[in-house]
């Protein structure tokens, strides 16, 4: 194995702790917040503003790792409160300290992603973007698979806090690994410091910004199953279905991404086309081929997606900051619409979300368009 895959190996077994951790929690964050008295509307708002702030750090810890060369403080720091938020939610006795923990998850998050995104770039220099992302996404969701297993486990044996109270372990295991791969990744390629954006990236962020806007947050989507009639130990088995099918999409969509490239981004906005009103439906049979169709969607724009932008700029992690924080926008405003539509039907949080993902077609096939010439 050369150095790149080393490297590639070696995050990847944090992101599958990380993501054991943090999408465990939340699988049941948004019942959860329902337990507690949360509204629709505030599920979405919390789900929403979390996701933006998350994706709103990113620009400037994008910057930050770009200009002063401060990958590894910053995923330090950003993996250690994205992941010690998730089991101090078992302590959270109102709506307010669970959804600020909730931020304090996503904020972490955020403070960390561009700067591990940029060196995995590195690597995919070498081994290929499309590869190096897909295969990192495949171990990232074998955790998001995992995670919500363990957390039905214990929201069956006591409840949605000792669900949480579980996490700790994954999480304190991540942070370990994380500290003992420092000095694997690949060395720095020059980048350049005028922070100029490559030709294109407008109407790549559009894309992004338009799948964004119609990707219903599986909080809103757990308050539906909730509200509809599904145990709560059974709405983590959902989200495990969607975290699997997330991880296979990922290593396909990656292996496809380097022998296709950018077209292969088409197949994001039609999954979720299909993904979300069979979750937002009322029928449960149709719940398990929403999961399916939903974590598809989820994995290529986690891997497929992040390939699409170091091919673009070349693995700058400001250029990973901008793309995030327009996705992280996008996903705020549509996620308060969605919670402030499903208050008054399901069925229009159906329509919003496939005007928003059929529109996401049109700025990536003329991206496509202008690629050919």
């Amino acid at each position: 194995m050369n150095a790149a895959w080393r490297f590639v190996a070696a995050i990847g077994l944090v992101s599958l702790l990380a993501d054991l951790t943090y999408e465990g929690g939340r699988s049941i964050s948004g019942a959860f917040l329902g337990s507690l008295g949360a509204t629709a509307a505030l599920v979405g708002f919390v789900a929403g503003f979390g996701e933006f702030l998350g994706y709103l750090v990113r620009l400037a810890s994008g910057r930050l790792a770009d200009r002063f060369r401060l990958h590894w403080p910053l995923l330090y720091v950003g993996y250690a409160a994205n992941l010690l938020a998730v089991p101090a939610l078992a302590l959270a006795q109102g709506v307010q300290g669970a959804g600020l923990l909730l931020f304090l998850e996503r904020f972490g998050k955020g403070l960390r992603t561009p700067a591990r995104d940029a060196l995995l770039a590195r690597a995919g220099e070498q081994v290929g973007h499309g590869k190096a992302f897909g295969v990192h996404e495949t171990l990232d969701q074998l955790g998001a698979f995992l995670g919500p297993l363990l957390v039905a486990l214990g929201v069956a044996l006591g409840g949605y806090r000792l669900g949480f109270a579980l996490l700790l372990i994954p999480a304190l295991l991540a942070l370990l690994v994380l500290s003992q791969a420092r000095g694997l990744e690949p060395k720095a390629a020059p980048q350049p410091k005028d922070g100029r954006l490559p030709p294109g990236f407008p109407l790549y962020l559009l894309y992004g910004a338009l799948f964004a806007l119609g990707l219903v947050h599986f909080q809103i989507l757990g308050f539906h199953l909730e509200r509809s009639g599904a145990p709560g130990a059974q709405i983590p088995l959902f989200y495990a279905l969607a975290m699997g099918a997330d991880a296979l999409f990922a290593l396909f969509g990656g292996l496809l991404f380097d022998r296709l490239g950018l077209k292969t981004l088409l197949l994001a906005p039609l999954l979720a086309l299909g993904g979300s009103p069979l979750l937002l439906s009322g029928t449960p049979g149709l719940w398990w081929a929403g999961s399916l169709l939903w974590g598809g969607a989820l994995g290529l724009q986690e891997s497929v997606m992040r390939a699409g932008v170091g091919r673009l700029s070349g693995g700058s992690a400001f250029a990973y900051g901008v793309f995030d924080t327009a996705f992280g926008l996008a996903w705020l405003l549509g996620s308060v619409a969605m919670g402030l539509l499903y208050d008054r039907s399901p069925g229009w949080v159906v329509a919003f979300a496939v005007v928003a993902e059929a529109l996401a077609l049109l700025p990536l096939a003329l991206l496509l368009y202008r690629e050919r010439r």
